[in-house]
Protein backbone atom coordinates (compact mmCIF):
# COMPACT_ATOMS: atom_id res chain seq x y z
CA UNK A 1 0.00 0.00 0.00
CA UNK A 2 1.38 3.19 -0.98
CA UNK A 3 2.15 6.21 1.71
CA UNK A 4 2.65 9.64 1.68
CA UNK A 5 6.11 9.92 3.52
CA UNK A 6 6.38 11.45 6.78
CA UNK A 7 8.14 14.62 5.76
CA UNK A 8 5.49 15.85 3.32
CA UNK A 9 2.67 14.48 6.35
CA UNK A 10 4.52 17.47 8.44
CA UNK A 11 4.38 19.83 6.10
CA UNK A 12 0.86 19.28 4.93
CA UNK A 13 0.10 19.29 9.12
CA UNK A 14 1.83 22.20 9.84
CA UNK A 15 -0.15 24.24 7.33
CA UNK A 16 -3.41 22.94 8.12
CA UNK A 17 -2.49 23.61 11.97
CA UNK A 18 -1.73 27.06 11.00
CA UNK A 19 -4.94 27.92 8.78
CA UNK A 20 -7.86 25.20 10.15
CA UNK A 21 -8.81 26.04 14.00
CA UNK A 22 -12.31 25.89 14.11
CA UNK A 23 -12.64 27.65 17.60
CA UNK A 24 -10.90 30.69 16.96
CA UNK A 25 -12.69 31.66 13.87
CA UNK A 26 -16.03 33.41 13.05
CA UNK A 27 -19.33 31.66 11.10
CA UNK A 28 -18.59 34.25 8.56
CA UNK A 29 -14.79 33.44 8.21
CA UNK A 30 -15.50 29.53 8.18
CA UNK A 31 -18.21 29.72 5.61
CA UNK A 32 -16.33 32.24 3.46
CA UNK A 33 -13.21 30.55 3.63
CA UNK A 34 -15.36 27.15 2.54
CA UNK A 35 -16.89 29.19 -0.61
CA UNK A 36 -13.18 30.08 -1.43
CA UNK A 37 -11.76 26.56 -1.29
CA UNK A 38 -14.75 24.96 -3.11
CA UNK A 39 -13.71 27.44 -6.16
CA UNK A 40 -10.19 25.95 -6.08
CA UNK A 41 -11.48 22.60 -5.80
CA UNK A 42 -10.59 19.60 -8.58
CA UNK A 43 -13.20 19.57 -11.31
CA UNK A 44 -14.64 16.30 -12.85
CA UNK A 45 -15.54 15.70 -16.01
CA UNK A 46 -16.89 12.04 -15.62
CA UNK A 47 -19.43 13.01 -13.79
CA UNK A 48 -22.40 15.13 -14.18
CA UNK A 49 -23.83 17.40 -11.94
CA UNK A 50 -27.46 18.15 -11.44
CA UNK A 51 -29.12 20.59 -8.86
CA UNK A 52 -32.28 19.31 -7.11
CA UNK A 53 -34.63 20.33 -4.54
CA UNK A 54 -35.19 17.43 -1.59
CA UNK A 55 -38.33 18.93 -0.60
CA UNK A 56 -37.39 22.81 1.43
CA UNK A 57 -33.99 21.48 0.73
CA UNK A 58 -31.33 22.57 -1.96
CA UNK A 59 -29.69 19.55 -3.13
CA UNK A 60 -26.87 18.03 -5.56
CA UNK A 61 -26.89 14.96 -7.64
CA UNK A 62 -23.74 13.64 -8.72
CA UNK A 63 -23.85 10.95 -11.35
CA UNK A 64 -20.75 8.83 -12.70
CA UNK A 65 -20.53 9.27 -16.13
CA UNK A 66 -18.68 5.78 -16.82
CA UNK A 67 -20.12 3.35 -13.72
CA UNK A 68 -23.76 4.00 -15.55
CA UNK A 69 -25.20 3.97 -12.02
CA UNK A 70 -28.46 2.16 -11.62
CA UNK A 71 -30.86 4.81 -11.38
CA UNK A 72 -33.11 3.07 -8.17
CA UNK A 73 -29.79 3.07 -5.89
CA UNK A 74 -28.28 6.02 -4.01
CA UNK A 75 -25.80 7.39 -1.25
CA UNK A 76 -27.81 9.73 0.53
CA UNK A 77 -24.38 12.03 2.01
CA UNK A 78 -24.52 14.30 5.03
CA UNK A 79 -21.98 16.75 5.13
CA UNK A 80 -20.23 18.05 8.07
CA UNK A 81 -18.83 21.48 8.59
CA UNK A 82 -19.70 21.67 12.82
CA UNK A 83 -22.99 22.41 11.95
CA UNK A 84 -22.46 25.88 11.07
CA UNK A 85 -20.97 25.41 7.11
CA UNK A 86 -21.09 23.34 4.48
CA UNK A 87 -21.99 23.47 1.21
CA UNK A 88 -22.82 21.17 -2.19
CA UNK A 89 -20.00 23.09 -3.92
CA UNK A 90 -17.55 22.13 -1.25
CA UNK A 91 -18.19 18.68 -0.96
CA UNK A 92 -18.56 17.93 -4.70
CA UNK A 93 -14.81 16.90 -5.29
CA UNK A 94 -15.51 14.09 -2.54
CA UNK A 95 -19.04 12.95 -3.48
CA UNK A 96 -17.94 12.65 -7.30
CA UNK A 97 -14.84 10.53 -5.77
CA UNK A 98 -17.21 8.28 -3.91
CA UNK A 99 -19.66 7.93 -6.73
CA UNK A 100 -16.53 7.09 -8.98
CA UNK A 101 -15.24 4.46 -6.22
CA UNK A 102 -18.83 3.03 -5.82
CA UNK A 103 -20.04 3.20 -8.95
CA UNK A 104 -23.17 4.79 -7.50
CA UNK A 105 -25.12 8.33 -7.92
CA UNK A 106 -24.41 10.90 -4.47
CA UNK A 107 -27.21 12.68 -3.30
CA UNK A 108 -25.89 15.99 -1.28
CA UNK A 109 -27.95 17.93 0.51
CA UNK A 110 -27.72 21.43 2.57
CA UNK A 111 -29.72 21.24 5.87
CA UNK A 112 -30.40 24.03 7.47
CA UNK A 113 -27.11 25.26 9.32
CA UNK A 114 -26.36 26.76 13.22
CA UNK A 115 -26.77 29.41 14.91
CA UNK A 116 -29.60 30.56 12.21
CA UNK A 117 -30.93 27.25 13.11
CA UNK A 118 -30.15 25.19 16.25
CA UNK A 119 -30.88 22.21 17.24
CA UNK A 120 -33.18 20.11 15.94
CA UNK A 121 -32.98 21.40 12.62
CA UNK A 122 -30.19 20.02 10.92
CA UNK A 123 -31.21 16.58 12.65
CA UNK A 124 -34.90 16.99 11.13
CA UNK A 125 -33.50 18.12 7.85
CA UNK A 126 -31.92 14.65 7.69
CA UNK A 127 -34.66 12.50 8.78
CA UNK A 128 -36.67 14.78 5.55
CA UNK A 129 -34.03 14.18 3.00
CA UNK A 130 -34.41 10.16 3.81
CA UNK A 131 -38.03 9.98 3.55
CA UNK A 132 -38.26 12.65 0.12
CA UNK A 133 -35.89 9.25 -1.15
CA UNK A 134 -38.61 6.59 -0.20
CA UNK A 135 -41.46 9.49 -1.31
CA UNK A 136 -39.97 9.78 -4.86
CA UNK A 137 -39.48 5.53 -5.08
CA UNK A 138 -36.55 4.73 -3.69
CA UNK A 139 -36.59 1.43 -1.53
CA UNK A 140 -34.94 1.67 1.70
CA UNK A 141 -32.61 -1.22 1.00
CA UNK A 142 -31.31 0.71 -2.40
CA UNK A 143 -30.07 3.68 -0.04
CA UNK A 144 -26.69 3.91 1.67
CA UNK A 145 -25.90 6.69 4.13
CA UNK A 146 -22.44 8.69 4.45
CA UNK A 147 -21.03 11.85 6.29
CA UNK A 148 -18.18 13.22 7.80
CA UNK A 149 -17.56 14.84 10.58
CA UNK A 150 -20.82 15.94 12.10
CA UNK A 151 -22.51 14.34 9.02
CA UNK A 152 -21.46 11.50 9.69
CA UNK A 153 -22.82 12.05 13.28
CA UNK A 154 -26.12 13.27 11.68
CA UNK A 155 -26.04 9.98 9.42
CA UNK A 156 -25.75 7.98 13.06
CA UNK A 157 -28.52 9.91 14.79
CA UNK A 158 -31.00 9.54 11.61
CA UNK A 159 -30.19 5.71 11.79
CA UNK A 160 -31.14 5.90 15.55
CA UNK A 161 -34.12 8.02 15.25
CA UNK A 162 -36.00 5.65 12.39
CA UNK A 163 -35.32 3.21 14.34
CA UNK A 164 -36.97 4.33 17.24
CA UNK A 165 -39.58 5.44 15.17
CA UNK A 166 -40.22 1.88 13.35
CA UNK A 167 -39.75 2.88 9.95
CA UNK A 168 -37.41 0.76 7.92
CA UNK A 169 -33.64 1.62 7.62
CA UNK A 170 -31.25 1.71 4.94
CA UNK A 171 -28.90 -1.07 3.67
CA UNK A 172 -25.82 0.57 5.37
CA UNK A 173 -23.80 3.77 6.66
CA UNK A 174 -20.33 4.78 6.24
CA UNK A 175 -18.60 7.10 8.52
CA UNK A 176 -16.28 9.61 8.53
CA UNK A 177 -14.57 10.52 11.54
CA UNK A 178 -17.55 10.87 13.42
CA UNK A 179 -18.35 12.81 16.51
CA UNK A 180 -20.48 10.25 18.43
CA UNK A 181 -20.32 11.65 21.87
CA UNK A 182 -21.47 15.50 21.40
CA UNK A 183 -22.49 15.97 24.97
CA UNK A 184 -19.84 14.46 27.56
CA UNK A 185 -16.83 15.01 24.99
CA UNK A 186 -14.74 12.61 27.42
CA UNK A 187 -13.14 10.73 24.65
CA UNK A 188 -9.60 9.85 25.95
CA UNK A 189 -8.01 10.80 22.61
CA UNK A 190 -9.09 14.07 22.94
CA UNK A 191 -5.75 14.13 25.56
CA UNK A 192 -3.80 11.99 24.20
CA UNK A 193 -4.07 13.19 20.57
CA UNK A 194 -4.13 16.81 21.67
CA UNK A 195 -0.68 17.69 20.11
CA UNK A 196 -1.10 15.44 17.05
CA UNK A 197 -4.27 16.21 15.64
CA UNK A 198 -3.67 19.25 13.13
CA UNK A 199 -7.42 20.32 12.74
CA UNK A 200 -9.62 19.27 16.21
CA UNK A 201 -9.67 20.00 19.24
CA UNK A 202 -11.99 19.61 22.19
CA UNK A 203 -12.31 23.32 22.97
CA UNK A 204 -13.77 23.33 18.66
CA UNK A 205 -15.80 20.42 19.75
CA UNK A 206 -17.06 22.35 22.34
CA UNK A 207 -17.92 24.96 19.98
CA UNK A 208 -19.71 22.59 18.08
CA UNK A 209 -22.00 22.05 20.49
CA UNK A 210 -22.58 25.41 22.27
CA UNK A 211 -23.71 26.74 18.59
CA UNK A 212 -26.09 23.89 17.70
CA UNK A 213 -27.80 23.65 21.04
CA UNK A 214 -28.00 27.18 21.27
CA UNK A 215 -29.39 28.57 24.45
CA UNK A 216 -31.54 25.18 25.14
CA UNK A 217 -31.02 23.60 28.17
CA UNK A 218 -32.46 20.28 27.52
CA UNK A 219 -29.76 18.90 24.96
CA UNK A 220 -31.21 15.78 23.65
CA UNK A 221 -29.97 12.32 24.18
CA UNK A 222 -29.61 11.89 20.51
CA UNK A 223 -26.49 14.10 20.28
CA UNK A 224 -24.37 11.52 21.82
CA UNK A 225 -25.58 7.97 19.85
CA UNK A 226 -22.74 6.84 21.59
CA UNK A 227 -24.94 6.65 25.17
CA UNK A 228 -28.11 5.03 23.15
CA UNK A 229 -29.17 1.88 22.07
CA UNK A 230 -27.26 0.49 18.73
CA UNK A 231 -29.39 -2.34 18.42
CA UNK A 232 -30.93 -2.86 15.07
CA UNK A 233 -28.96 -0.57 13.25
CA UNK A 234 -27.32 -1.56 9.76
CA UNK A 235 -23.92 -2.65 8.83
CA UNK A 236 -21.79 0.46 9.15
CA UNK A 237 -18.36 1.35 8.10
CA UNK A 238 -16.13 3.68 10.63
CA UNK A 239 -12.78 5.23 9.11
CA UNK A 240 -10.98 7.86 11.64
CA UNK A 241 -7.41 8.97 11.50
CA UNK A 242 -5.13 8.05 14.26
CA UNK A 243 -3.79 11.40 14.70
CA UNK A 244 -7.33 12.73 15.88
CA UNK A 245 -9.03 13.85 18.85
CA UNK A 246 -12.13 11.92 17.68
CA UNK A 247 -10.47 8.69 17.68
CA UNK A 248 -11.85 7.03 20.89
CA UNK A 249 -15.63 7.95 19.05
CA UNK A 250 -14.72 5.69 16.39
CA UNK A 251 -13.14 3.28 18.37
CA UNK A 252 -15.71 3.23 21.26
CA UNK A 253 -19.01 3.41 18.73
CA UNK A 254 -17.39 0.12 17.39
CA UNK A 255 -16.85 -1.63 20.57
CA UNK A 256 -20.42 -1.18 21.55
CA UNK A 257 -22.36 -1.35 18.10
CA UNK A 258 -20.46 -4.83 18.11
CA UNK A 259 -21.84 -5.57 21.85
CA UNK A 260 -25.51 -4.85 20.24
CA UNK A 261 -25.27 -7.51 17.55
CA UNK A 262 -24.34 -4.73 15.00
CA UNK A 263 -21.06 -5.67 12.04
CA UNK A 264 -18.80 -2.77 12.29
CA UNK A 265 -15.91 -2.81 9.74
CA UNK A 266 -13.25 -0.16 11.82
CA UNK A 267 -10.50 1.15 9.89
CA UNK A 268 -8.13 3.40 11.73
CA UNK A 269 -5.21 4.71 9.23
CA UNK A 270 -2.50 5.94 10.52
CA UNK A 271 -0.38 9.43 11.12
CA UNK A 272 -4.12 10.70 9.47
CA UNK A 273 -6.30 13.44 10.84
CA UNK A 274 -10.07 14.23 10.56
CA UNK A 275 -11.46 13.51 7.02
CA UNK A 276 -8.19 13.36 5.55
CA UNK A 277 -9.75 12.24 2.52
CA UNK A 278 -10.48 15.58 1.39
CA UNK A 279 -6.75 15.55 -0.09
CA UNK A 280 -7.35 12.79 -2.19
CA UNK A 281 -5.90 14.36 -4.95
CA UNK A 282 -2.62 14.04 -3.57
CA UNK A 283 -2.45 11.48 -0.65
CA UNK A 284 -2.66 8.01 -1.82
CA UNK A 285 -4.14 7.24 1.58
CA UNK A 286 -7.07 9.05 1.00
CA UNK A 287 -7.44 7.65 -2.07
CA UNK A 288 -7.45 4.09 -0.58
CA UNK A 289 -10.39 4.63 2.20
CA UNK A 290 -12.41 6.08 -0.85
CA UNK A 291 -11.81 3.28 -2.44
CA UNK A 292 -13.07 0.99 0.42
CA UNK A 293 -16.01 3.51 0.45
CA UNK A 294 -16.49 2.34 -2.65
CA UNK A 295 -16.48 -1.18 -2.02
CA UNK A 296 -18.17 -1.20 1.36
CA UNK A 297 -21.27 0.67 -0.99
CA UNK A 298 -21.54 -1.86 -3.46
CA UNK A 299 -21.38 -4.80 -1.31
CA UNK A 300 -24.62 -2.99 0.67
CA UNK A 301 -26.03 -1.81 -2.74
CA UNK A 302 -25.44 -5.35 -4.88
CA UNK A 303 -26.78 -7.31 -1.88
Amino acid sequence: MEKTSIEQLAAIKDYLKQNNRFESKSVEHIRQEMVEAAANMPSHTDVTVERVRVGPLSGEWIIPVEAAPPDDKVILYFHGGGFVSGTCEFYRDLAARIAKASGMKVLIIEYRLAPEYIYPAANEDCIGAYRWLLANGYSASDIVFGGDSVGASLALMTLISLRDEGSELPAGAYLISPHTDLVHLDGESYHSRAELDPTGSLEGNKRILETYVGTRTEWASILSPLRMSLQGLPDLLVQVGDHEVLLSDSTRLAERARGAGVHVELEIWDNMWSVFHFLAYMLPEAEQAITKIGKFVRAKLDE
